[in-house]
């Protein structure tokens, strides 16, 4: 799942994955995908459930004393929504409100969906256009040192 998309969200807050995507869907059997904040960006990260069953299964497993540790899990764990699809069907997914208002997606009809391989990011598009021209975003968080125990982890 690779490339850049920009796809229509309709009024009710829902996309439609475009139609290429459709194989690696049917072919992995997924029928649920795992909607969530990325720690870092305003943006949202989709991950089809076996690979959510992966990520979510290690941050679990981390010492949630540490406050880095505690945060991720706060962030990408506690504002995780699962979504059924159909991937035979139109592939419409809901994104709940609260997380369109942090991806900055209220009152947009347009949105950048990025494929990156084992997962997809969904950035308001003005925001993916600055990011990839090297500007920053005010709301982006650069500056953590992360723990060990979280470093070889793939978000």
């Amino acid at each position: 799942m690779y490339g850049f998309n920009t796809v229509s969200l309709d009024q009710k807050g829902r996309l439609a994955i475009p139609a290429k995507y459709r194989t690696t869907f049917i072919q992995k059997n997924e029928t649920q995908i795992v909607i969530t904040k990325d720690p870092q960006y305003p943006s949202l990260k989709i991950y089809p459930q076996s690979q959510w069953l992966e990520i979510s299964s290690k941050l679990e497993s981390l010492q949630g004393l540490d406050p880095i540790v505690r945060n991720l899990q706060w962030t990408i764990l506690g504002n995780a929504s699962v979504t059924e699809f159909d991937p035979k069907g139109r592939m419409l997914v809901l994104i709940p409100s609260e997380l369109r208002k942090y991806a900055e997606l209220i009152n947009e009809k347009q949105i950048s969906l990025v494929g990156m391989g084992n997962k997809f990011e969904i950035w308001n598009v003005s925001n993916w256009e600055m990011r990839q021209t090297g500007g920053s975003l005010a709301t982006e968080i650069l500056d953590v040192v992360l723990p060990e125990s979280i470093k070889s982890m793939s978000f």
